[in-house]
């Protein structure tokens, strides 16, 4: 990979870092990556090279992981069922979210719950 100049850098790092706020903020709602794009002026292109050259993932892959996050938390520490999880971090399909959180996070949902509640460690997040 070539040099690159150091505005360039932290041109896309200052992108990166404004995407990311708004993901961790508004995880629940419906983002593309051409919003979050529009949001911090930037084009979706050099948005999607911030999202690999600073953070090494790319928009999708970052929203999904804090999605599953915040997921785990919920199951974790409430009594909310895995529909009302599912919706409150962007899912309206109880069975994709229950599909996206078993690839992330080595478990179904209610499996998880039952292992934080008897607090027994649950398995770490798995390698993308």
């Amino acid at each position: 990979m070539p040099t690159q100049r150091p505005g360039t850098v932290r041109h896309r790092t200052q992108l990166y870092n404004e995407a990311v706020r708004i993901v961790e903020a508004e995880y629940a709602s419906d983002l593309e990556l051409d919003d979050i794009a529009r949001r911090v002026a930037s084009s979706r292109r050099q948005l999607q090279r911030a999202y690999a050259e600073i953070g090494g993932t790319t928009f999708r892959e970052h929203l999904t992981r804090v999605r599953m996050e915040r997921a785990a938390e919920l199951l974790a520490n409430g009594s909310l069922t895995v529909r009302e999880v599912a919706r409150r971090v962007g899912y309206r399909q109880p069975a994709q979210f229950a599909k996206t959180f078993r690839r992330h996070l080595g478990s179904v949902p209610s499996a998880y719950r039952a292992r934080a509640r008897e607090n027994t460690p649950p398995p770490t997040q798995r390698a993308a």
